[in-house]
């Protein structure tokens, strides 16, 4: 039952890890990530990595998109942030069958963007939902060719929202994303002003999936946290190598000695480096067993979808402080606007926030360990 892994040429992302970096500046000057990039993400399979084969997709793990996208992530958080949304065709699944068939055999590549909440009201009318509404955080909608919206049907009960997939020509884009941290994301508001969809293009996000391949069995709400959660991680990597660079490069202007002679900067580094290692080495010790109940019994214990939730936190909340702690030892360069630590900083600390992996997940961990009720969506 292994998953065939298509392998991303090194050179490729490499070369377009670099060429994010060179434009770092122009990101967040736009505030999203440009389409000529999202077509690269495109190339080297960011979006299809996990749609089926039948469908022209590459079928990877969990483990080695969230590796992808932690990669991705050390060139740019908001670029990783945007990539990872290739998740979405797990969730997508949800659809009727023959809905994923007509999305994915048309286009492998597909991007999809969506904002759930606030649910809006749909009216159903003789040709289908009628949506209409405003959605903040459309996170990479500015490169998505499909975009969902949450919705609410009378009559309908179920704790997870309802979307509605829509082509990306009947949403309107209000750019209001302005922010410190994870700024090129794009995540605009999203406006729909009575577009008819058809109930064969909704589906409840993180539901039963209607297709019965091994990935889409893997819990959903876990691995949208963890795709998410890596991006902590990534910007983090970036923090800490840029300091250890920049510290053997340079010796301080006021005679002191070089940082890295520093003994400081040598303990709080060690430090760092120490708790960035543990969050990885329990993020991929989790996500690995996971994937391996997977292949042995199709399914995953909930002593084990509780732990995935976890180590997602684990990995945004010490990826955030590993990155604070760079900042630090960056000292008053660091303060200067756009500077890469005080960027990586800000980023990693925006992961942290987002409510899959922010401090009251603990909480969701701790009462789903004690087996009290959990938020909707949580093992």
């Amino acid at each position: 039952m292994n998953s065939h892994i298509n392998v991303i040429p090194d050179t490729a992302l490499e070369a377009l890890k670099a060429e994010i970096r060179q434009r770092q500046s122009e990101f967040q000057a736009l505030r999203h990530i440009p389409i000529d990039i999202v077509r690269k993400f495109q190339e080297i399979g960011v979006y299809r990595a996990f749609v089926p084969t039948r469908f022209g997709g590459d079928n990877l793990t969990p483990q080695a998109f969230c590796r992808l996208i932690e990669d991705i992530s050390t060139a740019d958080a908001s670029a990783g942030w945007v990539a990872s949304f290739g998740v979405s065709a797990t969730y997508l699944a949800a659809l009727p069958p023959e809905t994923y068939a007509a999305i994915y055999t048309a286009d492998s590549n597909t991007v999809f963007a969506g904002a759930m909440f606030p649910p809006q009201i749909a009216r159903r009318t003789p040709e289908g939902l009628e949506v209409s509404g405003r959605w903040p955080w459309g996170s990479g909608v500015m490169g998505a060719s499909l975009v969902g919206a949450g919705i609410k049907i009378e009559g309908e009960s179920s704790p997870l929202p309802r979307t509605a997939v829509m082509p990306r020509e009947k949403v309107i884009i209000d750019e209001t994303w302005d922010t410190v941290g994870l700024r090129a994301t794009g995540s605009h508001d999203i406006v729909v002003d009575k577009v008819i969809v058809p109930d064969e293009w909704t589906f409840i996000r993180g539901g039963k999936p209607q297709l019965d391949d091994l990935i889409f069995r893997y819990p959903a709400m876990a691995l949208a946290a963890q795709v998410l959660a890596v991006v902590a991680l990534g910007a983090a990597r970036a923090a800490l190598d840029w300091l250890r660079t920049d510290a053997l490069a340079r010796a301080s202007i006021t005679g002191a000695p070089s940082p890295a002679a520093r003994a400081y900067v040598q303990i709080d580094y060690s430090r760092a480096e120490g708790l960035l290692l543990g969050a990885r080495s329990a993020f991929y010790d989790v996500i690995e067993e996971g994937w391996r109940q997977m292949e042995r019994q199709g399914e995953v214990d909930r002593p084990t979808q509780i732990r995935l939730r976890q180590v997602a936190s684990k990995a945004a909340q010490d990826g955030a402080e590993a990155a604070r702690m760079a900042f630090v030892l960056g000292g008053s360069d660091a303060m200067t606007n756009g500077h890469p630590l005080g960027r990586s900083m800000i980023d990693a600390a925006c992961v942290a926030q987002h409510a899959f992996v922010n401090v009251g997940s603990w909480q969701a961990a701790g009462a789903a360990m004690f087996d009290q009720p959990t938020p909707p969506g949580f093992p």
